[in-house]
């Protein structure tokens, strides 16, 4: 496998840096370099050389920081996970004032621009469609995916008294969420021409209006505004 371009311009910035970068950016640097990596040669075609190559840093640097391809492949999908996390409860936390608001910030954070891009896509998908990693898939994501499906079985409950709403389920709400989540960003990354982050916000937006016609209208809720 030839050595990735990036590699002289990157090996010459951080020979710039020298030993002044820290621990903490040193990591990152490595886990973004692996996140460029499996985007082009999937998780089988990720080696530390390859992984070193893009980050422009000696093969004894990631040994150091990761004991192994394994350990550092799990730190990427842990480091993606909590950056999603991230952006979710923030939006939530600090920016939306009401249920309906919160849980579309919950859906425009599924498909911010710093969450659901291509390279991103491709990485999420190969953790989850390699055998040899769905153990380590679930086991990283699993907490952090119940959070948020009772963050948003919350929300919807507390949309369902609010409407007055009859016959909804809000455990069947937010479970259809997840699903249209996984299903359009897999549309996003084989469709990429046909189908955009902003045809799954639309289309879950119409979801939502169809199921709390009093909360959405197929746009925007009252006073959630958008992720970007």
């Amino acid at each position: 496998m030839a050595v990735p371009e990036a590699t002289t311009k990157a090996s010459r910035t951080n020979a710039r840096n020298g030993r002044t970068a820290s621990r903490k950016v040193r990591r990152q640097q490595l886990i973004e370099a692996t996140i460029e990596s499996i985007s082009k040669y999937g998780i089988s075609g990720t080696t530390m050389t390859t992984v070193t190559g893009f980050a422009g840093l000696s093969l004894g640097i990631v040994n150091f920081y990761f004991e192994s391809k394994e350990n550092l492949l799990e730190e990427t999908l842990r480091f993606l996970a909590e950056e999603h996390r991230a952006l979710w409860r923030k939006t939530i936390i600090t920016d939306k004032p009401t249920a309906a608001g919160k849980l579309l910030a919950i859906v425009d954070s599924e498909f911010h621009p710093k969450i659901c891009s291509h390279k991103k896509l491709t990485v999420w998908t190969a953790f989850y469609g390699e055998a040899g990693y769905r153990k380590s898939y679930r086991e990283i994501m699993s907490g952090i995916d119940t959070e948020r499906w009772q963050t948003s079985t919350r929300l919807c409950r507390e949309i369902i008294e609010q409407g007055s709403y009859e016959g909804m389920k809000a455990e069947s709400i937010a479970e259809t969420l997840e699903g249209l989540f996984d299903g359009f960003c897999l549309n996003i990354l084989i469709y990429p021409g046909e189908f955009t982050r902003e045809d799954a916000r639309n289309r879950i937006r119409s979801y939502l209006a169809t199921v709390f016609p009093a909360h959405f209208d197929g746009g925007t809720a009252p006073g959630s505004g958008t992720a970007e």
